[in-house]
C-alpha cells in the first residue's frame, strides 16, 4: 500500500535512506551520504505532504517524493514541456534488502499515474551519473536525458535530469 507519510514514519523513514546510502557506498555509487538526505529535510517532505511510503507487510520497503516544485538546479535545464505544470520526482528509495523486487516500479508507477490523474504536462527527476542501473531503469521508462546540474554536498559527479512527457 502506498500512502502520505506521516510525522510518525520519520524514524524509519530516515533508517531505510541511511541503509540505501551506505548499501550504494558499498557498490561505490557516493549518490547519498551523511549529509543527505538529511532528517531536517525528510522530516519537510512529510510536512510538506510530498513524501509517500510504500508498506508491504507493516514495515516501510520504499519512499518516493512528489512534488510541484522546481528545485533551482534545475533552470538550466532545457526540458522538454515549456509549462510550469510538471511534477518532480525527488529520493526514490527501497530497502536494500529487496532491491530488484520491483518495488521502485510500483512507486514510479504511482507517481506517473498520480501525474496523468492530474493532468501534469511531464514528470521530471534527476539520478546520480555513477547510478548505471537507475539510469537503465529510467530509461526503460521513456525518461530522456537532458542535462546535469551538480549538489557539491552529495558528490563531485553531475547528476542527469530525465523527464518523461505524460501528456502531449
Amino acid at each position: 500500500m502506498i500512502r502520505k507519510a506521516n510525522i510518525n514514519d520519520l524514524q524509519e523513514v530516515k533508517a531505510l535512506t541511511e541503509a540505501c546510502a551506505k548499501a550504494m557506498i558499498q557498490k561505490h555509487i557516493y549518490q547519498w551520504n551523511e549529509h543527505y538526505p538529511s532528517i531536517d529535510r525528510l522530516k519537510a517532505d512529510i510536512l510538506s505532504e510530498e513524501l509517500y511510503v510504500f508498506k508491504a507487510n507493516n514495515e516501510i520497503v520504499g519512499i518516493i517524493v512528489i512534488t510541484e516544485t522546481m528545485d533551482e538546479e534545475y533552470i538550466p535545464i532545457q526540458w522538454l514541456s515549456k509549462t510550469s505544470n510538471n511534477l518532480y520526482i525527488h529520493r526514490l528509495a527501497v530497502l536494500p534488502s529487496l532491491w530488484g523486487n520491483r518495488y521502485a516500479r510500483k512507486l514510479m508507477d504511482f507517481a506517473e499515474t498520480y501525474a496523468r490523474e492530474n493532468q501534469y504536462e511531464s514528470v521530471r527527476l534527476d539520478t546520480f551519473s555513477q547510478n548505471k542501473r537507475n539510469q537503465k531503469f529510467y530509461e526503460t521508462r521513456g525518461y530522456q536525458r537532458l542535462g546535469n546540474i551538480y549538489f557539491p554536498r552529495q558528490s563531485e559527479h553531475p547528476f542527469y535530469c530525465y523527464e518523461s512527457q505524460i501528456l502531449s
